[in-house]
């Protein structure tokens, strides 16, 4: 009738069916359960911004701004922790448009959350990154928002972004100052 050979690979293939129509069931209750979490709550607020020119490393002649950042940050992301999450990645972004009208939305500072107990933010930090524009100058520029945002990384399925904070107005860059 049918070989050994034969019977492995129709048990593996059984197996394997399985195996992935049960990862599907879970990627689909785990956006089921998301879509009915309430989002998180938080606020944003800009406690001090300074600008100077620094010398840029990777060109021999061409100076940059850049931009001292201290903010408060308050949040609760523990609503988006449940049996399918494996960690969240939140996020400072200032949002800005530059004098030749293009968006901008940089990184300034980040954190991964590995539990519910870390969740719980409420800090005063300053920029993890530096804050340069390209166009060499924070002169002419408009203001700022900066936004508190999370990507939700789970065991199974998408990866879910979101917002949880924004300033509750633009923030200006203020006049560059030598650092002397």
């Amino acid at each position: 009738m049918h070989n050994i050979l034969t019977r492995i690979n129709n048990l593996s293939a059984l197996l394997s069916s399985c195996l992935m129509g049960l990862v599907a069931v879970i990627a689909l209750s785990s956006v089921l359960l998301e879509m009915n979490t309430a989002p998180p709550k938080g606020s944003v607020s800009i406690l001090a911004i300074k600008s100077a020119p620094a010398r840029t490393p990777h060109f021999r002649v061409r100076n940059q701004d850049v931009t001292f950042t201290k903010f408060n940050i308050t949040a609760d992301l523990s609503p988006l922790f449940h049996w399918n999450t494996k960690q969240v990645f939140a996020y400072l972004q200032a949002e800005y448009t530059n004098a030749q009208g293009v968006h901008n939305e940089v990184v300034i500072w980040d954190k991964i959350i590995r539990s519910k107990d870390e969740a719980r933010l409420n800090l005063v930090d300053k920029h993890k990154y530096a804050f340069r524009e390209l166009s060499t100058s924070f002169d002419n520029i408009g203001p700022a928002t900066y936004t508190l945002k999370y990507n939700i990384m789970p065991y199974v399925g998408l990866l879910t972004y979101g917002e949880a904070a924004r300033t509750e107005e633009p923030v200006p860059f203020p006049e560059v100052q030598s650092l002397q």
